[in-house]
């Protein structure tokens, strides 16, 4: 084992303030902005994404543009205002966002005519135009999608990504002439949503349908993703993806209709579905740690960053060289890299610097690598360190990305499922039967504390087996246990304090949740 100069890291002064552990919030925050992912604004609940974030949703963006391409989704770019008429055709929609919508009322110094209200969502916005352009079944399907900015007036405490008065997302509208058609398009989305976060951002989901509770205002229906952030102990929805039925195509809303084949008028069956930049404030929660930021390598603006070691009286120039045929030959072959060239700082702070910024895999190049023609590469993720032959240098590189990869999303799933559990009041998640919105309702109200209540994610696409006949039976008389025993046939996610597996409860099995 060779030597290393030994780097005392505290003269760094790289090093976060707080712990994961210790304050998560400033942990959060100390996060973003030191590996530079975000800048404050002068605007409380308004960040600046910075580029290494931006190339993170770029990633994300091109995958999914290419996806839903080939599903014949068109691209758009919608108006910004929508006036207060507008955005009242469909008030039982439009009811959970009228406390943030935010509104234009001035022009300079004069009033306007009319106040305009900046988009909480895309709905009022596009529909008074699907009805114009739709007109028979030959314009159907109709299906948009635009890259774009919302604005919500969130009165809460904001977060960087994850609760902020302006964000970035993708916003998809679509129409069918069939149930069977907008159903099937909704599984479709959902799924690209899971790939997003498992396959891209290492990060394991739940998918699932939300509960009519917790649905999307207006939708016939709402299937979402839901991701758990341990530290916390809550659930964050990721992604979703809704079933609008025909209720804002009906006549006194939006009056989207068309000519059927058997030439009768019929009202068209919509979708809408979205994601946005929450995605990055999940990713680096679920697997940033006390150094910093952890990049999962598919969505990494650096994949690899290649540091100079020159030891005293080594010949700089031929090292430095080096380092720069050995990003040269990395990016040939597709994989994103750089050298830190800068001479002012020390091997040591380099270090730290690219570990707070997550790079996942760091190569160093110093005089004995050269002479035993290798490079020593260290992992981000685990700490791991191994001399690769300069060689197969390509091949080695990319084996270890795909292990990198694979080993945050098995970590962040076995956490995940470490926190699937029955008792309440422990930053857990629960699997447990569903019964009705009344038993869904209490939970929650009995729930209630400083940091939240228990709340239905949805209710998983995979369910465990139950024997027949299971039930729970509610008894909400108890001042500290619930008892619910209801009779059901599938099982349903709650985070915010909650959430494991129970597995098959036999019939007539009596199960306690303690809060």
């Amino acid at each position: 084992m060779r030597r290393r100069k030994k780097v005392v890291r505290k003269e760094t002064r790289l090093g976060l303030s707080h712990g994961k552990d210790e304050d998560f919030g400033k942990w959060y925050s100390e996060v973003l902005v030191n590996s530079e992912m975000i800048g404050y604004y002068d605007i409380s609940g308004c960040y600046i994404i910075r580029h290494w974030a931006v190339v993170i949703w770029d990633i994300m963006k091109e995958f999914f543009d290419k996806e839903i391409v080939e599903m014949e989704v068109e691209k758009c770019m919608f108006h910004l205002f929508v006036t207060s008429a507008v955005l009242q055709k469909e008030k039982t929609h439009i009811a959970g966002f009228e406390p943030e919508v935010a509104w234009v009322t001035k022009a300079g110094k004069s009033n306007l005519d009319i106040d305009l209200a900046i988009r909480p969502t895309g709905e009022t916005v596009i529909y008074p135009y699907f009805s114009k352009w739709i007109r028979n079944h030959h314009d159907l399907p109709m299906k948009v999608n635009q890259w774009c900015n919302v604005v919500r007036w969130e009165f809460s405490n904001p977060m960087p990504f994850i609760r902020s008065r302006e964000f970035y997302w993708q916003e998809g509208h679509t129409a069918f002439a069939t149930k069977e058609e907008a159903d099937a398009e909704v599984l479709e989305i959902l799924e690209l949503y899971r790939q997003i976060y498992e396959e891209f951002l290492a990060v394991p989901v739940i998918k699932g349908k939300k509960s009519e509770l917790e649905k999307f205002a207006g939708a016939l229906y709402t299937c979402s993703i839901e991701a758990f952030i341990p530290n916390t102990g809550r659930g964050i929805q990721g992604a979703t993806s809704h079933c609008l039925g025909q209720n804002f195509s009906a006549k006194e809303f939006f009056d989207i209709t068309f000519q059927n084949e058997k030439e009768k008028k019929d009202s068209v069956w919509q979708n809408s579905w979205a994601y946005r930049t929450r995605t990055i404030g999940v990713m680096v929660m679920v697997h940033g740690d006390d150094k910093g930021l952890v990049l999962p390598p598919k969505v990494a603006s650096q994949q690899v960053i290649v540091i100079p070691v020159p030891y005293k009286d080594a010949n700089t120039q031929e090292i430095f060289d080096a380092c720069a045929a050995t990003v040269k030959t990395l990016r040939k072959a597709g994989i994103r890299a750089n050298v830190d060239k800068r001479d002012y700082h020390t091997p040591g702070w380099k270090y730290s610097y690219w570990e707070m910024k997550g790079v996942p895999l760091r190569i160093e190049i110093g005089p004995k690598d050269l002479t035993n023609n290798q490079v020593r590469a260290v992992r981000r993720d685990n700490g791991a360190k191994m001399d690769l032959s300069v060689v197969s240098l390509v091949e080695q590189v990319k084996e270890l990305l795909d292990k990198i990869q694979e080993s945050l999303f098995d970590s962040a799933k076995h956490r995940q499922d470490a926190c699937i559990q029955i008792a309440l009041r422990q930053k857990k998640l629960i699997l447990a039967p569903w019964c009705d919105e009344e038993v869904e309702k209490d939970v929650k109200e009995r729930t209630k504390g400083d940091t939240g209540a228990a709340k239905t994610l949805c209710t998983p696409f995979d369910q465990p087996k139950m024997h027949e006949g299971t039930f729970y039976r509610s008894s909400l008389t108890c001042t500290r246990t619930l008892k619910v025993y209801v009779k059901s046939d599938v099982l349903n996610v709650l985070p915010r304090g909650s959430l494991q597996r129970s597995g098959a409860i036999g019939a007539g099995v009596t199960k306690k949740i303690t809060f």
